[in-house]
């Protein structure tokens, strides 16, 4: 994956985020669902791009890391939405997915980046 395809994937899954975030229920668990998952939804693409602008190797792994790790609480943030039953599983089944492939797809870079 290119950086460009990188920036593009994060940014959308940000959006989607955020579109979740919005469409929880206006209730104490729905808040603070709320704001964790649009903030480390929000988190991944801009940690992603600051990764490819990093001034260092080492600042570069280093935002890759929280970047990788931010997807990973998304996931978290997602199946705790969905287990606790805020919106159907089946809606949020492909966000969660994506939301793995990220994370996946992040620890591979920074895995790739610290061999070299």
């Amino acid at each position: 994956m290119t950086p460009e395809e990188l920036k593009k994937r994060t940014k959308q899954f940000a959006l989607r985020m955020l579109t979740l975030a919005d469409s929880l229920p206006n209730k104490p668990s729905g808040r603070v669902l709320a704001n964790q998952i649009a903030k480390c939804g929000t988190s991944v693409v801009a940690n992603s791009r600051a990764a490819c602008r990093g001034r260092s190797k080492a600042k570069f792994i280093s935002k890759l890391g929280v970047a990788e790790e931010e997807a990973d609480e998304s996931e978290l943030w997602i199946e705790l939405a969905m287990e606790h039953k805020l919106i159907a599983p089946r809606r949020l089944a492909p966000l969660h997915k994506e939301a793995g492939e990220i994370t996946a797809i992040l620890a591979a870079s920074r895995k790739t980046a610290s061999g070299r």
